[in-house]
């Protein structure tokens, strides 16, 4: 069985610029030549992941959206994944309604299309995410937010600062227990931003890499995953190799086997470099 890797995107393969370098784009070029399994798993969409990391040919499943959606990036299509009703989805909405805050609905539809779903937008963060992806099609402003039967809802998204979100995520835990998945994460490029996302209780890197490795052959006892935040503990938790780079949350930190450098000192592709020399050797 080939050498399977699975790594994480922002934080931990690409730099904090949101950028891959010549030289893990050479690295993980020739690994894939040679025959090694190496993907990704991201909070991010397939367009916006695509954005960053077109300079690499990915030829297996991408695990998107935390594990919501494995797509197939070579024929473009879902090939399974785990969303929510349109009726809870409708729930949540009207819970973030009466905390003032409307969210970022990220979805498909019946077409298996993109789109994020939302009102206008006013708040600081919502504009700034909004802004960082110019020219985005998936964007689709609503007079008021409703999703209909035609929608899979993969993650709703709220972005504010800590003490605006910990109510409504307090809310959310009391109201929906585990009917959701909720992820409460500081944002990596909008200053004293949080992220507070709810999605299907099995639409995590943890279900998501064990998935990914049925799809692609493996047992996850034999995957190697990479992460640096708390949206990785999922497959952190499942995989059989836990590689954290060395600025990743704590919680990251202690369930790592190995701890290499940053995302900007190449680790990942450092990693499976040596990695591969050791194996052939």
């Amino acid at each position: 069985m080939p050498s399977c890797y699975l790594t994480d995107l922002d934080g931990t393969l690409l730099r904090s610029d949101q950028s891959l370098s010549d030289y893990t784009i050479a690295q993980l070029k020739e690994a894939l030549e040679a025959g090694t399994i190496i993907s990704y798993a991201t909070a991010r969409s397939y367009a916006s992941s695509y954005k960053v990391t077109s300079s690499i040919p990915w030829r297996y499943p991408v695990v998107l959206y935390n594990g919501a959606v494995i797509f197939d990036p070579e024929g473009k299509r879902v090939l399974g994944g785990h969303w929510l009703s349109p009726q809870l989805s409708n729930d949540i909405l009207e819970a973030g309604r009466q905390h003032g805050l409307a969210p970022l609905v990220f979805a498909l539809n019946e077409d298996d299309e993109e789109k994020v779903l939302h009102e206008k937008l006013t708040r600081a963060g919502d504009l700034a995410f909004y802004e960082s992806r110019p020219q985005d099609p998936r964007f689709t402003e609503l007079e008021f937010l409703h999703i209909h039967d035609s929608f899979r809802s993969l993650i709703l998204s709220f972005i504010g600062l800590y003490e605006e979100l910990l109510p409504l995520k307090q809310a959310a835990e009391r109201l929906f227990g585990g009917l959701v998945h909720i992820q409460f994460i500081k944002d990596a490029y909008i200053k004293d931003h949080y992220f507070l996302e709810m999605s299907h209780p099995l639409a995590n890197k943890g279900e998501g890499a064990r998935l990914w490795a049925k799809l692609v052959g493996a047992e996850l006892k034999d995957v190697t995953v990479f992460g640096d935040n708390l949206n990785d503990l999922g497959m952190f938790r499942e995989a059989g190799i836990r590689i954290a780079v060395a600025d990743a949350h704590e919680q990251i930190i202690q369930l790592a086997d190995c701890i290499v450098g940053t995302s900007n000192e190449d680790a990942v592709a450092r990693y499976i470099a040596v990695e591969r020399s050791r194996l052939t050797t």
